[in-house]
C-alpha cells in the first residue's frame, strides 16, 4: 500500500468519526408557524395524496420523487474490498450520495440492505420504486450485478443504473473517443483489448459495440486467459455468466489464445480494470502494441502499469483511475449528469444510447484543450455536468422513454440552475458555520 493512500485512509477514518456520516435530510419548504404544518402535513396533505391516488405520475410533481434516487447495495463488492457487508458499505453509499448532490443536484439516499439472493435484491428494488425517480445500484458482485440490473431495467418504470457497469463504461468510452482523436485512428476499426472481465469491462465492451466498434476487434482477458468460443470453460460460463459467455462468442475474431501478453500484440488500445499493479502489464508487452498505442490502467490505488512506464514503452495516451495522474477515468464524470437529465424528463429507463450520448458530450467538452494529458474534463470543470444532462434528456425524449419533454437549451439551463443552487446551498451552510469545519489539522 502506498504511503499516500495510507495517509488518506487515516484522515478518512478520523473525519468520519468527527462528522458521524456525510449526509443528512433538510426541509425545503418554509416553516414560519404552526399554521404551515396545515399545508405540509394534516389536514392539507390529504388533498395531495388524493390527487396522486388518481394519477400516480403526479407523485413526480407533488413530492421529492422527481429528484430523488436510492443508492442501493448489498455490500458484496465494495471498492475492491470484496464482500464486507451492508453496514461497511454505508460509508461508500454516503459518499456517492454526497457526490450526487454536489455535482448533480440530486437527492440520493444511501440504502445498503441485507439480502441472500439476487432475486431478493430485485424485489427490494421493485418495492421501493414508488418512493424514488431512480435507483443507482452500487458495489454488487459480478455476475449477480448483471442479472439485477437487467431484471430491474425490464420491470421498473424509472431510471435504473449500475454505476460500476454503465458509469464506468461511459467514462471509458468518453476517454477512448478523445484518445483515438489524439492518435489519429478510427476507434470503430481499431483493436481494443480489455484486461479483466468483471462488471466494468463487460459493460464497456458492450457499450463500445453499441457505439460502433466491431465486436471481432475486441479481445477480453480474464483470470484464465483470453476469451474465445473454444475455451474449455465455455459450457460453465453459459450457465454461470451468460454475459461473459455472449462476449466470448462474438469478440476476438482472430481467435487469439493465451494471456495478456498474447492479447496485446498489435493492439491499438488496452483498457485494464483488473488487479492492482504494478507489473500486471509489462513494458515489453506495451512495446508489442501498434504504434501510438493507448493504455488505460484503471486499477486503484496502484494501476496495472505505472503511467511513465507505459509512456517509455511507446504508449502515446495513458490514463488511470487516479486523480493525481493525468487523464483520470472515473465514473464520477458520468453519473451526476446522467441522472440529472434522466430525472428532469422523468425517464422510464436509461438506455445504452443515453450512455453513449453522455460519453460523446463529455468528450466534446474538452474541445481545444485536448492533448495527450487532457482527454477528459475533471470534476472541477462542473459546467460539463449540465451539458451531459441536456444530451441525456434529449436522447431520452428522442427515444420516447420520458414522461416530460424538453429541448437541449431548456434542459441545459434547468440543470445548470439546479446544480449551481445545490453547490451554493452547501457552500453557504459551510460559510455560515452550519456545516462545521471539524477537519482541523487532519488535512
Amino acid at each position: 500500500m502506498s504511503e499516500e493512500s495510507e495517509k488518506w485512509f487515516k484522515i478518512a477514518v478520523e473525519a468520519s468519526r468527527r462528522y458521524g456520516g456525510k449526509v443528512m435530510v433538510l426541509p425545503k419548504v418554509p416553516v414560519r408557524s404552526l399554521q404551515d404544518f396545515s399545508i405540509w402535513y394534516t389536514p392539507g396533505v390529504a388533498a395531495v395524496s388524493r390527487e396522486i391516488s388518481r394519477d400516480v405520475d403526479k407523485s413526480f410533481e407533488y413530492t421529492w420523487r422527481w429528484n430523488a434516487i436510492a443508492v442501493l447495495t448489498d455490500g458484496t463488492r465494495v471498492l475492491g474490498l470484496g464482500d464486507v457487508g451492508p453496514e461497511a458499505a454505508m460509508p461508500v453509499m454516503e459518499g456517492k450520495s454526497l457526490l450526487y448532490k454536489y455535482l448533480g443536484g440530486v437527492d440520493a439516499v444511501p440504502l445498503p440492505v441485507r439480502v441472500s439472493t439476487p432475486d431478493d435484491l430485485v424485489n427490494i428494488g421493485k418495492a421501493i420504486e414508488p418512493a424514488f425517480g431512480g435507483i443507482n445500484l452500487e458495489d454488487i458482485e459480478s455476475p449477480k450485478c448483471f442479472y439485477v440490473l437487467d431484471k430491474l431495467r425490464k420491470e421498473l418504470k424509472i431510471a435504473v443504473w449500475h454505476d460500476d457497469q454503465q458509469g464506468t463504461a461511459g467514462a471509458i468510452l468518453a476517454g477512448l473517443i478523445n484518445a483515438f482523436k489524439i492518435v489519429g485512428k478510427r476507434m470503430e476499426d481499431s483493436t481494443i483489448v480489455f484486461i479483466g472481465a468483471g462488471a466494468s469491462n463487460i459493460a464497456a465492451a458492450r457499450i463500445l459495440i453499441k457505439a460502433g466498434v466491431k465486436p471481432g476487434n475486441i479481445v477480453l482477458v480474464d483470470s484464465k486467459g483470453i476469451l474465445h468460443p473454444e475455451r474449455e470453460d465455455m459450457d460453465k460460463l453459459m450457465l454461470t455468466n451468460p454475459w461473459k459467455y455472449e462476449l466470448a462468442l462474438k469478440t476476438n475474431a482472430e481467435r487469439r489464445r493465451g494471456g495478456i501478453k498474447e492479447a496485446l500484440v498489435g493492439a491499438d488500445a488496452v483498457v485494464a480494470a483488473s488487479v492492482q499493479g504494478p507489473g500486471v502489464i509489462k513494458k515489453e508487452w506495451v512495446r508489442s502494441m501498434n504504434k501510438d498505442s493507448i493504455v488505460f490502467a484503471l486499477a486503484n490505488p496502484i494501476p496495472e502499469i505505472w503511467p511513465w512506464e507505459a509512456k517509455e514503452a511507446g504508449a502515446k495516451v495513458v490514463a488511470t483511475g487516479r486523480s493525481d495522474f493525468p487523464n483520470q477515468v472515473n465514473n464520477s464524470l458520468v453519473f451526476p449528469g446522467v441522472f440529472r437529465g434522466a430525472l428532469d424528463v422523468r425517464v422510464k429507463t436509461i438506455t445504452d444510447e443515453m450512455i453513449i450520448a453522455a460519453a460523446q458530450e463529455i468528450a466534446n467538452f474538452v474541445g481545444d484543450k485536448l492533448s495527450e494529458d487532457k482527454i477528459l474534463p475533471t470534476m472541477e470543470e462542473w459546467d460539463f455536468y449540465p451539458r451531459v444532462a441536456a444530451a441525456v434528456a434529449v436522447k431520452a425524449v428522442e427515444q420516447g422513454v420520458v414522461r416530460k419533454s424538453t429541448g437541449w437549451k431548456e434542459e441545459y439551463e434547468r440543470a445548470r440552475e439546479i446544480i449551481a443552487t445545490a453547490k451554493l446551498m452547501i457552500e453557504t451552510l459551510f460559510g455560515k458555520g452550519l456545516i462545521r469545519n471539524l477537519l482541523g489539522d487532519l488535512a
